[in-house]
């Protein structure tokens, strides 16, 4: 949430950050009522049970005016009190789309992971370095190593041994890495055509 309210104040004072304070209800009301795809419909509809899209001030002075008109306030009371009623469904339908949304997110994201690795005392891997660098070489490899596996558990994540030093890794970060180049293979390898 914090993220998305830094997003949307960085967009409207992106000319002047100074007046960052000034802007914070509008980037509140803005975070409120938009839609958010993971629970199917904006968070103000879910405490409120409608969807509003003007501030409170503004639908307070309209209440004020169709009550000076003298509409039918009776029936109008009715309706509101329906809606209140239908609210508890509303948000438990928010509940199961974003029940929804999060085993899709999961059957994504599970697919398109890779088989599981087995890796076993005595082998060497390499191990992917995820820190962000401000400027990357276009050259430099993410992948350091080589280290020596010392234990894998069960549960994906292998204790490793390098440079003195012994750490755990989650398994999807390593890879084998080989050294073991036949001789006969690197003969066959022809650099240059005759």
């Amino acid at each position: 949430m914090n993220r998305a309210l830094k997003r949307i104040l960085e967009k409207m004072v992106s000319n002047n950050p100074k007046i960052w304070s000034t802007k914070l209800d509008d980037a509140l009301w803005a975070f409120r009522t938009a839609y958010k795809t993971p629970i199917g419909t904006t968070l103000f509809s879910l405490v409120y049970g409608k969807a509003c899209h003007i501030p409170y001030k503004v639908e307070h002075r309209a209440f004020w005016a169709i009550k000076e008109v003298n509409l039918d306030l009776e029936r109008a009371k009715e309706k509101r009190v329906m809606q209140m009623h239908k609210l508890e469904e509303f948000r438990l339908e928010a509940y199961d789309n974003s029940l929804a949304y999060k085993e899709n997110t999961k059957r994504w994201h599970d697919a398109r992971l890779k088989g599981p690795k087995n890796f076993y005392p005595n082998d060497k891997v390499l191990v992917f370095n995820s820190c962000f660098n401000f400027s990357p070489s276009k050259l430099k490899s993410r992948w350091t190593g080589p280290y020596i596996v010392k234990r894998a558990y069960p549960t994906g994540y292998v204790e490793l041994y390098g440079n003195g030093n012994t750490f755990k890794v989650n398994g999807h970060r390593l890879k084998v890495y080989r050294d073991d180049i036949n001789a006969i293979e690197l003969n066959n390898i022809k650099l240059y055509p005759k």
